[in-house]
């Protein structure tokens, strides 16, 4: 994958981060995200991110789970193997409504779990760059896209004015790879950073 360079502007309170990201925004800046150690409620409103499709996989996947047990047991139950249990119609819908009511359940909650891993692009194998050691602990990390045009120095100094307490420079591959995590790959990480 292509390396691309990325300014970081390190943060020490959401509420000196929101300001920011509204004005670099307004700036004219590509924010490429902003990484927090807890969900900040309204950062993907002021990020301009569009709202998540992930709702709308999860009635797809319960409605599939809904038409998998309806079909199957009806499939079994009237065609396959169809018994006389007291009298009852082999058609016995309301029988069937806990069992399609747990398939749909697992069909919505195994589907979501796996389509919001794949668009996270979390799994144990993958690796993505780190911009700060302490993006996950107590920082609000905001990177920003460089291209040819952007002057980078006047950009630290934009996230200087606007309240960072640390700026960097740092060039890394713009998706995910395959890999792990180990030592030597932090030392890397660490050489990298400081070429940059």
């Amino acid at each position: 994958m292509a390396k691309k360079k990325f300014v970081v502007g390190c943060f020490d309170n959401e509420e000196v981060l929101f300001p920011a990201v509204k004005k670099v925004r307004t700036a004219g800046y590509k924010i490429r995200d902003v990484y927090t150690p807890f969900p900040v409620h309204g950062l993907d409103h002021a990020l301009g991110l569009r709202e998540t499709s992930l709702h709308t996989a999860g009635f797809i996947y319960g409605i599939t789970g809904t038409a998998t047990a309806l079909g199957g047991i009806s499939w079994i139950l009237t065609y396959d193997w169809p018994l006389n249990i007291g009298g009852k119609p082999h058609f016995a819908l309301p029988a069937w409504i806990p069992i399609t009511f747990e398939l749909t359940v697992l069909f919505a909650a195994v589907g979501m779990v796996y389509t919001f891993c794949y668009l996270c692009q979390l799994a144990p194998f993958v690796k993505k760059h780190h911009f700060h050691p302490r993006a996950t602990d107590d920082l609000f990390v905001m990177v920003i896209e460089c291209t040819d045009k952007t002057n980078i120095d006047d950009l630290k100094g934009f996230l200087t004015n606007n309240g960072a307490v640390e700026t960097d420079v740092q060039v890394a591959e713009e998706g995910w790879w395959w890999g792990r995590y180990d030592k030597d790959d932090e030392k890397t990480l660490e050489k990298e950073i400081i070429a940059a």
